[in-house]
């Protein structure tokens, strides 16, 4: 790199502190004279970055907003807090800047000196974030992999263990990461199963990008979200629940919502029989706790235990008790989330 061109680079990376440079300052600074930071300045608008002048004893030089960001120009330390920052992050669902962030990490993490990436990675291992809850967690190396992937469309290769325990390789050309809840999904289409799949990326491990580039593909689905949405609710295990509910059969059909969601048939004024159409446990539960009638669940089995189990944990709140047996007494496991 010529002289002008780094000394160019170091004053744009003095501009873009937020503040006003006397042109003697940033002179001193750069070792030059000021007649040649007037030069530079010049240089610099002709390249369009907006940089304005101030007259007077307080006046100077200040980069200010334009219509496209320029290149950012870090010190070391900053880039380490950057990305140490976005890697602490990046586990965790944030919503509405999900994609944006990951992306951002990729970025980043590509560009780093080697020095600076081994700094990051050190930092990284020796630091646990906070859980933001309960969902499982996602390593951001996965993370930003599948993102460079994504953006060179690249095939990638990775260990993929599925919701069964069964444990496979994969060849995958990776489409889209989606944030669904507190999980991260992988929309791509799967070379050695000939169809598009969703894979849970916390379940993901070894992903390298192969290096072979490959033309995108028309996604089945108006968008990747639809997609994982779409895929997750066909792939969901779905109960048909049988109850009595004591209540008038129009006024119970109304309110679990129409012809949509079953069939309400009446066994006298006051009560009548619900054969609802599949779905899961907790939406079941959750439609009978909310009709405002007492009902007996006949079948599946399992909603009536999950039933039993709601009710007695709204009891335990209730009264104040806390803990005990009931507390690994949950609904029903993740082994139905679908996942390739």
């Amino acid at each position: 790199m010529s002289e002008t061109s780094a000394r160019l680079l170091n004053l744009l990376s003095l501009l873009q502190t937020p503040r006003e440079w006397p042109g003697r300052e940033l002179a001193d600074r750069l070792r030059v004279t000021t007649r040649t930071i007037r030069r530079d300045i010049e240089r610099l608008r002709e390249l369009g970055y907006p940089v304005h002048a101030t007259m007077g004893a307080d006046g100077g030089y200040r980069l200010a907003a334009g219509t496209a960001m320029p290149p950012l120009l870090l010190d070391d330390e900053e880039a380490v807090a950057i990305a140490v920052g976005l890697r602490s992050t990046a586990g965790h669902t944030l919503v509405g800047i999900e994609e944006a962030s990951v992306r951002a990490l990729a970025k980043l993490e590509q560009v780093l000196p080697a020095r600076l990436r081994r700094r990051v990675s050190t930092l990284g291992t020796a630091t646990v974030p906070m859980p933001g809850g309960d969902g499982p967690t996602v390593d951001p190396e996965h993370l930003t992999v599948l993102a460079a992937a994504i953006a060179n469309h690249e095939r990638v290769r990775f260990r993929y263990r599925a919701h069964t325990g069964e444990q496979s390789r994969r060849l995958v050309e990776p489409h889209r990461l989606v944030a669904a809840g507190r999980r991260w999904y992988l929309v791509g289409y799967d070379n050695d199963r000939d169809d598009w799949r969703i894979f849970r990326v916390d379940r993901l491990t070894e992903p390298f990008a192969t290096g072979v580039r490959t033309p995108p593909r028309e996604l089945p689905a108006a968008d990747a979200g639809t997609y994982v949405r779409e895929r997750m609710r066909g792939l969901a295990v779905g109960y048909r629940a049988v109850a009595t509910v004591w209540g008038p059969a129009a006024e119970v059909a109304a309110r679990l919502g129409g012809p949509a969601v079953g069939e309400v048939t009446p066994l006298d004024e006051g009560s009548c029989r619900w054969h609802s159409t599949p779905d899961s446990l907790e939406w079941l539960a959750m439609r009978l706790m909310l009709l405002g009638f007492e009902f007996t669940v006949h079948e599946p089995a399992e909603l009536t235990a999950y039933v039993r189990d709601l009710g007695g944990r709204a009891v335990r709140a209730a009264d104040g008790a806390t803990g005990g047996a009931a507390d690994g007494a949950a609904g029903p496991s993740d082994g139905n989330t679908p996942g390739g």
